[in-house]
């Protein structure tokens, strides 16, 4: 056998010319999907943490609003001293309000004079929070019909 006929024999043809392409462009695509697949687990936890923290700002808000809702619903007010809901030292969930007298005004009405019936106006200022440090603060002015002191 010459050396000539052996060599022949392991030639393929155009197949030999590629050089493993097949394996460098398959990988590269590869590569390519893994940081399309990481990239997007990334935006997909960062959304869920955005979606998270507005709920915990919303739950915060209604713990406010219920402050506020208590103190009215409780009758917890009255013209001497500041009056003041406390915290409840939940961990989580939380709220806090103080009720503050800020005068009278007279009200005319015609089954009564004037002097009779009076506005009372007060003020609540209430905190509310709620899990990862969501916080919030309101100030909610309301009044109360009454007879005049």
């Amino acid at each position: 056998m010459t050396p000539m006929t052996s060599m022949a024999r392991f030639q393929t043809g155009p197949r030999s010319s590629q050089g493993g392409a097949t394996l460098v462009v398959g990988l590269v695509l590869l590569l390519v999907l893994t940081v399309l697949g990481v990239s997007g687990m990334n935006t997909a936890t960062m959304q869920l943490q955005m979606a998270a923290n507005t709920q915990f700002q919303q739950d915060a808000f209604q713990m406010t609003e219920d402050a506020v809702d208590i103190v009215i619903g409780t009758r917890n007010y009255g013209t001497g001293a500041a009056t003041l809901l406390d915290w409840t030292g939940a961990p989580d969930y939380d709220r806090r309000a103080l009720t503050t007298y800020r005068g009278n005004t007279p009200v005319p009405d015609a089954a009564y004079s004037a002097s009779e019936v009076e506005a009372f106006h007060f003020d609540i200022q209430a905190w509310g929070k709620g899990p990862r440090n969501a916080t919030s603060n309101q100030v909610q002015s309301f009044y109360v019909i009454g007879r005049a002191l």
